[in-house]
């Protein structure tokens, strides 16, 4: 099976997306039949939570949504308003291919001056068995829950590992 990992920043709170990224770490499956390509992936926009603000000291969670980028608060988290947007990303292959994309259960997030939060609950809004279209691409949201356990927060940010495998 083809692997291809890419290791995205994920901007979180009070920055803009990020351009499109190229996936460096992609190669070719070596089982692959000659001439086909290999699997890349792309990411066009990070996760951004946009401002979110704590009200205690209690910690509180906002979660992201994949379809549409709605954004929900809890705890003591609150939303300052602003443009939250899911991550965005492409992949490339064999056409009519199908594809597994693989997010982590579990990613810590820090800020320069040392608040700690994690994204959790990572989703998609793929298909049950996504394929790749006949020009071999597939274009794909991802959204999370960020969950604050304390009182500090900052300006947090975190690369997420996602993978891409030919099934």
């Amino acid at each position: 099976m083809a692997r291809v990992a890419l290791f995205i920043l994920a901007a979180l709170l009070f920055t803009v997306p990020a351009e499109a990224q190229q996936c460096r770490l992609c190669y070719s499956d070596p089982a692959a039949k000659e001439g086909e390509p290999p699997l890349t992936i792309e990411i066009w926009a990070d996760l951004n939570f946009s401002k979110l603000a704590l009200t205690g000291r209690d910690g509180g969670a906002a979660e992201l949504s994949a379809t549409g980028g709605g954004k929900r608060t809890s705890g003591s988290m609150i939303d300052l308003g602003g443009v939250a947007v899911a991550g965005h990303g492409r992949i490339t292959g064999t056409p009519g291919r199908e594809v597994r994309i693989d997010l982590p259960s579990r990613v810590d997030m820090t800020s320069p001056d040392g608040g700690r939060a994690e994204l959790v609950e990572f989703h998609t809004d793929l298909p049950p068995h996504p394929v790749l279209n006949a020009r071999g691409e597939l274009e794909f949201n991802f959204g999370a829950r960020l969950v604050v356990h304390s009182g500090k927060g900052g300006n947090l940010r975190g690369r997420i590992p996602i993978s891409v495998d030919y099934n």
